[in-house]
This record gives structure tokens, sequence and C-alpha cells, in this order.
């Protein structure tokens, strides 16, 4: 098969990839309520650590990235970096419109990361050094991802990756989309901070 016909296919698998629901799986098996009723009902890490259950949350957060990771470096080998692209955007768009669980999946911090891990590791280490940072002054889980990922499609951009900046400045938008009420929170100073402080 050649790359331009794996094209189609290295999206399909991002996509399956993606919409693999781990906070969901993770939290039935440990016996918690349905993770779709608690905080933003969301099936993403952060509210899985609504439960209590960090060591739940850590496996969700790291399986989520990794099956991100996992797509780009399977569509990479068999169909080159453009399938492996289109990979990272299924997995992104799977993650966060999952279609076992009627399009209403996390919010794709994770699986951000995941994908930048292997297209482009230090761009993945440079937004979680700016994640850190901006947690560590604000306190703000959800800005501190705005923040890193607006960075993220700059510094790729800068390191000569024009078709990665394109494609992560696509998935910023949709970060931000998908974090649309927790901009209204930052704007109105109700938004929870990391530790349980408004």
């Amino acid at each position: 098969m050649s790359s331009d016909a794996f094209l189609p296919l290295a999206f399909i698998l991002g996509y399956l990839l993606g919409s693999i629901p781990f906070g969901l799986i993770f939290t039935r098996l440990a016996g918690t309520q349905d993770l779709r009723t608690i905080g933003s009902g969301n099936i993403g890490a952060t509210n899985v650590l609504r439960t209590g259950r960090k060591g739940i949350a850590a496996a969700t957060l790291l399986c989520d990235a990794l099956k991100g990771t996992l797509a780009v470096i399977i569509a990479g080998y068999f169909g080159g970096p453009n399938a492996a692209m289109l990979a990272a955007l299924g997995a992104f768009l799977g993650h966060i419109f999952p279609i076992w669980l009627k399009f209403k999946g996390g919010k794709g911090v994770a699986v951000y990361i995941g994908t930048l891990i292997g297209l482009f590791w230090p761009a993945a280490a440079v937004f979680c050094v700016i994640w850190i940072s901006t947690a560590l002054t604000s306190r703000y889980s959800s800005l501190s991802a705005l923040v890193a990922s607006v960075v993220t499609p700059i510094f790729l951009w800068w390191f000569g990756h024009p078709a990665l900046a394109s494609l992560f400045a696509v998935l910023t938008l949709l970060l931000f989309y998908m974090h649309r009420e927790n901009i209204r929170r930052l704007q109105a100073g109700t938004e929870d901070r990391i530790g349980g402080t408004k």
C-alpha cells in the first residue's frame, strides 16, 4: 500500500485509539460511580482526580497520553510523516469526540502531549515545563494547559516544523473550544485552583 493510500487509515487508526475512554474504564473497574456524573462530567484525568483516586487519575493521564503517542508511531512507521500527523489529529478528535460515548469525551490535554511526544518530543518537554511553571504561579490547571498550548505551535514553527506548527495550531484552537467553560470561569474568577481553593 502506498503512503498516500494509507492516509485515511492513519486517521481512522488515530481516531479509534484516541477514543478509548481510559478514565471511564479505570473508574468502572475500581468500582467508583459513573465518571460522567462527577464534576465536569468528562472522561479525562482531571475529572478522575475528583473521585479521590490519585493512582487512577495518574494511570488515566499516562494512558491517554500514550494512546496518542502510539497512534503517531504506528502511522508514521507504515505511512510516513503525513500519516503520523493525520493519526495525531484523529487521536485528538477521538478523545474529545468518542463515538462510543455519544461524542462526549475529555478535553484533550493528555492526548495533545502524547501526540507531541511521538511527533517532536522536545515540544512536549516545552509544553510540560510551561504547564508546570504556569501551574506553580497561578494554580490553575486549565490556564496552564491553555498557555502551554499557545506556545507550542510557535515553538514548532521557530524550530523549523511549519507543518507540525499548523497541525498544533488547529489542536490548540480545539483545546480552547473544549475549555470554553473554564475560560468563562477564569474570567469570572470562579475557576477551581489546584488544591481545591478558589
